[in-house]
């Protein structure tokens, strides 16, 4: 019974209370003819806690001319969206939270130094209303905003007061104040809501991210008639060059011309003045005179005119002429010597023993020729500000170079399957180059003899562990650089029964394994047929297929002879060769 009434209870009270409620949520946001009412007044105020009394008064005429013309006033007071939400007495409003519909620019802004401000407690740090106003909010473009160009200095002057002044008084203020755009106003090299504070920035950062904006520009300074290439004559200097390499004291752009009032080097007042320079130089250089200080920073060898740069010019072509005539000669000297002993080297009798057949040597010709090709024209696509590109020309002709010499490494990739497939010695030497439980006991054994711990080395047949490495490397790299050359070159048709990723995987391993296999081949292959004392400058097996007996015995001491093709050996050949010779003599 008990039950009953209590639940006879709630439903009368619902019932009572549904309505209201109802009329409450059904309620339209309050017009702004109804705001107003009251804030059209122009002396309507209120007093605050701490006794200060303020201006509660809105022009209409004011916001229906501002970018927020379109907007209710509750759009923006959200928390008095509703007439019994208006504030009595007690109450306080909530700051308007512009993040509502400006999302970027206010995390931005809470990033730079006033939103880091503002969350640190200082009240007195600058939000959007202190740049952008109130109820009179424009666009930047407009000459009414004070985000306009021309009016950026006084709006940051209302905190920074001297900065402003100091700003308005430079080159870059009076060029502001005649109208050119181009000229910079505090957001362009403090930003413009995530605001720095470049006073602990590197020497690189100013002159290469906050001067170098401007100044690095050709067009800019051929427009203003300045002094070209600054930002790199700076690096060139050594300041510059400290800057780059590490050097948190070594001066940078404001260090010599001043942060704020920077002013031409004709200005009496200038820190660059003629009659300044000494005073300039001194901070970082004590007791610096007048002929020190007349040193040119940023030196330009296209300037002409002044005595010193005429000199210093003159000299360094002399010098550039002077090394590359010595240095040319002296290479042009050894490089003759060298070639000469290398010729001689390559005709010296004695190379018997046959490595390589016609086949294989045509098949490495081939394959050496298509991947220097493909590494220099991928690298060259890959990084197209490097040399490598302007010695391979347009975009176009380097693709075209890859794709050839690509299609060209397939073929011979081809080719070997085939000369494997049908030719006796391409059976052979599929069979040799199979990995077996020898070469794990030769790579145990090599690597016990490179510590010093065993002299002994490990004892090779036809090949070695080194030249199965190469070779199946050789097999892994062609396919896998193969398969995604041509998902990339047919990316078009691949996407039709794949997804997109894949070619993006594609691309990134074809990148990543051209780099193994190019540092494979250098580290590697290169070591054992070019750099290794014993081989220098080179195994000439690859050229004409013949080695030495004594570098046979020494490398591959278990592969008692080389035969070569059709079956005659090395040691047959040499044989026969003296009998003939006997025979002929007798």
């Amino acid at each position: 019974m008990k039950i009953c009434r209590l639940m006879m209870f709630l439903a009368i009270a619902f019932a009572s209370v549904f309505p209201c409620v109802r009329a409450f949520a059904a309620q339209d946001p309050v017009p702004d003819d109804k705001c107003l009412e009251c804030h059209g007044m122009k002396d309507l105020t209120v007093t605050n806690a701490v006794g200060r009394v303020r201006l509660l008064f809105t022009d209409e005429a004011m916001l229906k001319g501002s970018s927020h013309r379109t907007n209710s006033c509750v759009d923006c007071h959200r928390d008095l969206r509703f007439a019994w939400e208006h504030p009595d007495d007690n109450h306080v409003v909530e700051p308007v939270n512009c993040a509502a519909c400006h999302e970027r620019p206010s995390a931005t802004a809470g990033a730079g130094v006033h939103g880091v401000a503002l969350r640190e407690g200082t009240i007195s740090a600058a939000t959007c209303k202190d740049c952008h106003g109130r109820h009179d909010v424009q666009r930047h473009t407009s000459p009414d905003s004070p985000t306009y160009f021309t009016r950026v200095a006084a709006m940051c002057g209302q905190c920074h007061i001297n900065e402003a002044e100091e700003l308005q008084s430079s080159v870059h203020g009076s060029a502001a104040a005649r109208g050119r755009r181009d000229a910079p106003t505090c957001i362009d090299c403090h930003a413009e809501h995530q605001t720095e504070d470049l006073r602990k920035a590197s020497s690189l950062k100013i002159a290469g991210q906050v001067c170098g904006r401007c100044h690095a520009s050709e067009r800019l300074n051929t427009s203003i008639r300045a002094t070209r290439r600054q930002v790199g004559t700076f690096l060139e200097s050594y300041h510059g060059l400290a800057a780059q390499g590490g050097s948190t004291r070594a001066a940078n752009c404001a260090s010599c011309h001043g942060w704020h009032k920077i002013l031409a080097s004709s200005d009496p007042r200038s820190t660059i003045h003629r009659d300044n320079l000494s005073k300039t130089c001194g901070q970082c250089h004590p007791g610096a005179g007048l002929n020190f200080s007349q040193g040119r920073i940023h030196v330009d060898y296209a300037s002409t005119g002044e005595l010193g740069l005429v000199v210093n010019g003159w000299v360094r072509r002399i010098y550039l002429v002077l090394i590359v005539g010595v240095i040319g000669l002296l290479g042009l000297h050894n490089g003759v010597a060298w070639f000469q002993k290398v010729r001689a080297a390559f005709r010296a009798p004695g190379r018997t023993v046959v490595r390589m057949d016609d086949s294989q040597r045509r098949q490495h010709l081939v394959l050496l020729t298509s991947f220097i090709l493909l590494a220099l024209t991928g690298f060259a696509l890959r990084f197209p500000d490097s040399w490598l590109s302007w010695v391979f020309g347009s975009e176009d002709t380097r693709r075209w170079l890859h794709r050839v010499a690509g299609v060209v490494l397939l073929v011979v990739g081809f080719w070997h399957v085939f000369y494997v497939m049908m030719r006796a010695e391409g059976r052979r030497l599929f069979l040799d180059m199979l990995p077996g439980f020898q070469d794990w006991r030769d790579i145990k054994a090599n690597v016990r003899n490179l510590a010093g711990v065993d002299a002994k080395k490990a004892r090779f047949g036809r090949f070695g562990y080194p030249e199965k490495l190469e070779y199946w490397a050789v097999v892994w790299g062609s396919i896998i650089m193969g398969a995604t050359g041509l998902m990339i070159w047919f990316k078009i048709d691949v996407t039709r029964f794949l997804p997109r990723w894949f070619i993006d995987v594609a691309v990134t391993v074809h990148y990543y394994e051209a780099i193994l296999a190019c540092l494979a081949i250098i580290v590697w292959h290169f070591y054992h047929v070019m750099f290794d004392p014993e081989v220098y400058p080179s195994n000439w097996a690859w050229l004409d297929g013949r080695v030495t007996p004594e570098w046979q015995k020494h490398e591959h001491p278990l592969e008692e002879q080389s035969a070569e093709p059709g079956g005659k050996s090395a040691a047959s050949e040499s044989s026969g060769s003296s009998k003939e010779r006997g025979t002929k003599s007798s």
